[in-house]
């Protein structure tokens, strides 16, 4: 779905900091959405951890930087860092490009998908949490 000029798939789980989470069986696919890559810029690096890490909801996962901005990256869930997109070693850029698509970042197998609940999701928390967002930047 589009808001204020943002696509924002309303099928996903968005976490505070703007990154998605698509529910894909067994797994979790995570990346950054189009507001969060469009306010950082060009993305120039994305920290690939190996597969097998163990990971807490709630802790630091991996970070990505642009020219302007460096964030980190949170787990959603408690469970294993199933994969990585490692395309994304030399071509940063896809985030920028296709940050639903080839611009995928992490693949998590949970322990349990309950905390997904706790996210962001659905047409009118979306809307309420861009518009709250797009506030607070044009105040800084």
């Amino acid at each position: 779905m589009e808001l204020h000029g943002y696509n924002l798939p309303d099928d996903l789980y968005y976490d505070a900091n703007h990154f998605w989470v698509r529910d894909d069986g067994e797994f979790l696919v995570m990346g950054m959405d189009d507001f969060a890559q469009r306010m950082a810029g060009e993305i120039v690096y994305v920290q690939l951890p190996d597969d097998g890490k163990k990971l807490k909801a709630g802790k630091k996962l991996a970070k990505v930087e642009s020219g302007k901005w460096l964030g980190k990256v949170l787990s959603p869930v408690d469970g294993e860092l199933a994969g990585v997109n490692e395309e994304l070693e030399t071509r940063p850029e896809l985030i920028n490009q296709d940050c639903y698509g080839q611009g995928w970042m992490y693949r998590i197998r949970p322990d349990d998908k309950s905390p997904l609940s706790e996210l962001v999701h659905g047409p009118e928390a979306l809307a309420a949490m861009l518009e709250q967002d797009m506030a607070k930047y044009a105040q800084e």
